[in-house]
């Protein structure tokens, strides 16, 4: 299939590098300056060519179009953004005169940015994807060098709309990866994981992030049973949202088991702290000032924060979080966050009529 990936980070390069092993025909878009520079400038100096490092081996891939020019998605079936939500909306709007209709968008993670689609692509037949999280976990080591330390068994995707389902898992299916299909983008967005753990874990290692200067890796340490409280307490109040807007209630950790073990039988707490005590784990956050924070608040606790608003459901221990965030690093992240207002009642209210139940068992 011919994919293009918008976004040459960590895991937009590991996944373009994956696919392209697959067989598949790949473009690695870069969408701005802001990070990474050096390990795109490899790639477009190696005519793509990666090192995909995992249990010890390496294997080089090539990547057959590495560039800047966004036009070259009108070209492909399937477009992965894989980029900030902080920067959906504006790259949604930047793309839109190469998008066509009947093409995938696929992004990952959402956090409902389906609405920025409808509310600026409206007119374009697209189907639009949301995964819950990255399919691999992964750091360039250094360019051109990228190492892999974790596979998802099983990716969750929703699809909007639901009339173009039974297509799209075909096209979908055949990238290679593990993907199971939920009924809709909305428990894709607010089963993204970093909602619960990046926030809670960036905001409360805080401490240990200046005293280290970096030297911390958080799922490691901060996730002790007073803060493991907290998580639970802000995860109730995800699902009391979701429930309201039609999902089955699933705890964090019942979805983190689900996407990292096809082992129903075993504790989900024990899998999370399994994932977190893996061999080479990947450190961080190294500065207080990271998307664990900048990205997951604004994007992630807000909109669960205006949602529950919106829909008349308390979320003191969001709103809590949100306060000491914006209080930490000293601005507003309600007045940059992702709210239903700035993704359009009427775009939430269509995608949510096509919520249902979701796949876990």
């Amino acid at each position: 299939m011919r994919i293009s990936i918008l976004g040459a980070g960590h895991a937009g390069t590991a996944v373009a590098a994956d696919l392209s092993l697959r067989g598949h025909e790949v473009t690695l878009i870069k969408t701005s300056h802001a990070m990474h520079n050096k390990n795109f400038d490899y790639l477009i100096h190696n005519n793509g060519a990666v090192r995909l490092i995992e249990e010890d081996e390496t294997r080089l891939a090539h990547i057959a179009h590495v560039t800047r020019d966004l036009s070259c998605i009108s070209s492909t079936e399937i477009i992965i953004v894989y980029i900030q939500t902080n920067y959906h909306e504006q790259l949604i709007k930047r793309i839109k005169p190469y998008l066509r209709d009947g093409q995938i968008l696929l992004l990952n993670p959402g956090y409902l940015s389906t609405a920025y689609v409808l509310k600026h692509c409206g007119d374009i037949k697209l189907t639009v994807v949301e995964a819950e999280s990255s399919f691999i976990d992964c750091r360039i080591s250094e360019p051109g060098t990228v190492s892999i330390t974790f596979r998802n068994k099983r990716n969750p995707l929703g699809i909007f709309p639901a009339s173009h389902r039974e297509e799209c898992e075909k096209k979908l299916d055949k990238l290679g990866y593990p993907f199971v299909y939920l009924s809709s983008v909305v428990e894709a967005a607010l089963h993204n994981p970093n909602l619960i753990v990046h926030t809670i874990g960036g905001i409360m290692s805080i401490p240990r992030i200046e005293k280290t200067n970096g030297e911390y890796y958080m799922y490691r340490e901060v996730f002790t049973p007073s803060v493991w409280n907290i998580l639970e307490g802000l995860d109730n109040e995800k699902m009391d949202v979701m429930e309201k807007l039609g999902c089955k209630r699933v705890p964090y950790a019942e979805a983190c088991k689900f996407r990292n073990t096809l082992d129903d039988t075993l504790n989900a707490k024990e899998v999370f702290f399994w994932y977190a005590n893996l061999p080479n784990p990947l450190k961080g956050p190294t500065r207080v000032d990271s998307r664990y924070i900048t990205e997951d608040v604004p994007e992630g606790l807000v909109l669960l924060e205006s949602l529950g608003s919106e829909y008349d459901v308390s979320t003191p221990i969001c709103s809590s979080l949100i306060d000491m965030a914006s209080a930490a690093l000293g601005r507003d992240f309600r007045l940059e966050g992702r709210t239903v207002e700035r993704l359009g009642r009427d775009n939430l209210e269509r995608i949510f009529q096509e919520s249902g139940v979701g796949v876990y068992a």
